[in-house]
C-alpha cells in the first residue's frame, strides 16, 4: 500500500532509539523527510545516519533538550516547518506516589507533558495557517489502564490522551489531524529500566525484572516497528479522517481475564 507519504517533512522526537528510530526508518521508508530530533548529539547523528543508509532517503537531526521553554523556538529555528510532528520524545520516572519527589515528577512532567504541549502550541498554529498538517502524540497505555506503581507517568498520559482528544476534536475544522498512540509495553530501554525499577520496589531485587513483564499478549513484548508501522499509517493521508482518537496498542491486554 502506498502511504502517500512521499516528499512530506516529518519531524520525530526521541528519536535516536527505540520507538522514535523505528518512525524515522517507518517514515523514510514511504519516502518522507525526516528529522530527527534527541538529546544526545552523537546517537541523534548515528541515528541519522542509519536512517539514510537504510532507506536511501536523507535524515537531519537536531540535538536539543525539549526540558527547555525555549527550546520549541530554537527548534523551529534549525528544523523549520514541517507536514507531520511526531511527540515521542519523555522519560518520566517510575515508581509509587511516596517513591517519586516533587523535583523528580516536574522534570519528567516538563520533557513529556510540557514538552507535546510546547510543540503542538508551536506547529499547530502553522498548520492551521497552511490548511494542512498532523500531529501524532506517542503517549502510553498508562493513562488509560493506571499502575499504581507509575502513578507519575500514568497522571501524565491520562494528561496528554484528554489534550490530544480536546485538540483533534478541533483541527479537522482547519484541514489539521491529531491524535496519539497507547503502545503498551514495548522492547525498548525505557521499558526495561522500568521493569527494574518495579522489580527493585516490589522484591528488592532489580535483577528479577522479567518477572514483571510475565503473562504479556502473544507471550512477548510488542516491537518498535510495531508502534512505527502504526504511526505512519495512521499520520498518512490513507487514514484521512482519523482525529481526537487515540488508539490503545496492547494486544487486547486491558480486556484480558
Amino acid at each position: 500500500m502506498d502511504l502517500q507519504l512521499e516528499g512530506k517533512r516529518v519531524l520525530i522526537t526521541g528519536a535516536s532509539k527505540g520507538i522514535g528510530l523505528a518512525a524515522a526508518l517507518a517514515f523514510a521508508r514511504e519516502g518522507a523527510s525526516p528529522t530527527l530530533v534527541g538529546r544526545d548529539p552523537a546517537a541523534l547523528r548515528a541515528a541519522a545516519d542509519a536512517v539514510s543508509a537504510r532507506t536511501g532517503m536523507p535524515a537531519a537531526c537536531v540535538a536539543l533538550d525539549l526540558g527547555r521553554a525555549d527550546a520549541p523556538q530554537e527548534l523551529l529555528r534549525q528544523a523549520g516547518p514541517v507536514d507531520i510532528l511526531v511527540n515521542n520524545a519523555g522519560a518520566v520516572p517510575g515508581g509509587a506516589l511516596d517513591q517519586v519527589d516533587d523535583e523528580r515528577w516536574l522534570a519528567g512532567w516538563e520533557l513529556k507533558v510540557h514538552g507535546y504541549i510546547r510543540l503542538a502550541r508551536l506547529y499547530y498554529p502553522l498548520m492551521r495557517e497552511a490548511g494542512a498538517g498532523v500531529i501524532a502524540n506517542v503517549i502510553g497505555m498508562a493513562g488509560s489502564a493506571p499502575r499504581a506503581d507509575y502513578i507519575c507517568g500514568a497522571a501524565a498520559n491520562a494528561s496528554l490522551i484528554a489534550f490530544t482528544r480536546a485538540l483533534g476534536g478541533e483541527a479537522p475544522r482547519h484541514g489539521v489531524r491529531v491524535f496519539g498512540l497507547n503502545p503498551s509495553r514495548t522492547r525498548t530501554d525505557r521499558v526495561l529500566t522500568l521493569a527494574r525499577q518495579r522489580a527493585q520496589a516490589r522484591w528488592g531485587d532489580e535483577t528479577r525484572w522479567q518477572e514483571t513483564l510475565s503473562g504479556l499478549p502473544f507471550g512477548r513484548l510488542m516491537e518498535p516497528g510495531e508502534v512505527a508501522d502504526m504511526l505512519a499509517f495512521c499520520a498518512s493521508p490513507r487514514a484521512g479522517y482519523l482525529s481526537g482518537t487515540v488508539i490503545d496498542l496492547d494486544g487486547g491486554e486491558q480486556y484480558a481475564g
